[in-house]
């Protein structure tokens, strides 16, 4: 039986609160933050020609997964116009036709500088009628969806463009610092903040920004050194306090999200390029420590200011992934490489449970749903296992394209973006 963490309860919880159907996806790995969904009834298996409930084309490039919420599947896109055009999209979750295409941004130079990257690959954050955008160093800003937009039968063209009705930008910042590769991690929504980790070669700091203004409330430089990071940061529950958890270079952080506050921190020597969210469970936060030799740290997050020699309970040193996320269901922790290497820890001891080979690479973050586990390579093949203490294969699905961002669930259907097309993935009734 798997067991539900207090943490994914509550923010469960504290989503339904906010008024998000239990179904709703609206955030870089769903409800909870750790890729896990409460749907029943997905497919084991598809194709081209199976349990495609739609298919349609996604214009420009981006990597940003899909959310869904309210009847809408959300993405960001960039778009080669004199520069890039940098663009929020939406489609109807039942007939997948584009319902809103607006250009939040515009930058003069539209080359990108890393080819596994975009100029859109940080996901977008829907909360009631409001939708946060973010194109790290390019910038942040807020939608408001009108009762328009939300009415039935709302032409697409009626929607394109910043002043069109139905979708309206109610406010746009920047955050400016130098991000040689792109950007990455996404904004994460705490009461009435919206909180972004911003990691330049040039500059470094977590800040909160008012989620009805975009002022900034407050900012939190990191330590030096710094350097490079596109992780997404996590709020957590520990014990009577919460902590926004946010993982840069050569050290992860917990903050009062409240304040900005530092908590505790957690040193790594050798990392940068921070990629994966940190995932937390039986008072254990998991923080992937970087890009050139990765490390898997479990960190217990009751301490205070330097934690690096009293509070990681175990450590992961080889197989530990450049990209994907961890995923946590139950006492064990499911990691799983850039290479294609999966493996099944003890969440509490790191003990091996099995390891094994699904060959492919992996960028998108595994995903656990209806029971099952599913995890989805760079060449669009998708492996779905049971979750346990051995290894078990239930399918390999296959689509056409490259797939990097991380599917989304809502609805009974599994949502992948590939690089030119977005899919609802249903099984036939």
């Amino acid at each position: 039986m798997v067991m539900i963490s207090r943490i994914t309860l509550c923010a469960m919880l504290a989503l339904t609160a906010a008024g998000l159907r239990a179904e709703d996806w609206p955030q870089f790995r769903g409800p909870t933050g750790q890729g896990h969904s409460a749907e029943h009834g997905l497919p084991l298996e598809w194709s081209e020609s199976r349990n495609v409930a739609w298919k349609t084309p996604v214009p420009g490039r981006g990597w940003s997964s899909p959310v869904v919420a309210d009847g809408r599947v959300w993405l960001t896109t960039a778009i080669k116009e004199k520069g890039a055009s940098l663009r929020a999209l939406a489609y109807d979750v039942e007939t997948g036709r584009e319902i809103v295409n607006v250009e939040v941004f515009h930058i003069r130079n539209g080359d990108l500088t890393n080819a596994k990257n975009s100029h859109a690959s940080p996901t977008p954050i829907v909360e009631g009628d409001r939708v946060y955008v973010h194109f790290g160093a390019l910038g942040t800003a807020a939608l408001g969806i009108t009762a328009a937009e939300r009415g039935e039968g709302v032409p697409a063209e009626r929607v394109r463009g910043a002043g069109a009705p139905g979708v309206k930008i109610v406010w746009k910042t920047r955050l400016p610092y130098e991000s040689q590769h792109g950007n990455g991690g996404s904004p994460v929504l705490y009461g009435d903040l919206l909180i972004v980790s911003c990691d330049g070669s040039d500059d470094a700091f977590v800040a909160a920004l008012d989620k009805r203004t975009g002022k900034t409330r407050w900012r939190t430089g990191r330590r030096q050194p710094f350097d490079q990071a596109y992780s997404t940061p996590l709020v957590i529950r520990a014990g009577e306090r919460d902590e926004v958890v946010s993982v840069g270079a050569y050290r992860a952080a917990a903050y009062d999200p409240q304040n900005g506050k530092e908590i505790w921190r957690v040193s790594y020597a050798d990392g940068f390029s921070n990629v994966p969210r940190p995932v937390y469970g039986h008072g254990l936060v998991y923080i992937a420590t970087g890009f050139q030799q990765p490390s898997l740290l479990a960190v217990r997050v009751d301490g205070a200011g330097d934690v690096t020699k009293t509070h990681v309970a175990w450590t992961l040193r080889r197989g530990a992934p450049l990209t994907p996320s961890p995923l946590l269901v139950g006492d064990e922790l499911y990691v799983l490489n850039d290479g294609g290497i999966a493996q099944c820890l003890d969440a509490k001891t790191g003990e091996a449970r099995w390891i094994q080979r699904l060959g492919g690479d992996y960028s998108a973050s595994p995903l656990f749903a209806d029971g099952r586990i599913y995890f989805l390579s760079e060449g669009g093949v998708s492996t779905v296992i049971a979750p346990g203490k051995e290894f078990q294969r239930l399918a390999t699905n296959t689509l056409e394209g490259d797939t990097l961002a991380s599917m989304a669930v809502s609805g009974g259907s599994i949502f992948i973006r590939s690089d030119s097309h977005l899919y609802r993935i249903s099984a036939r009734r």
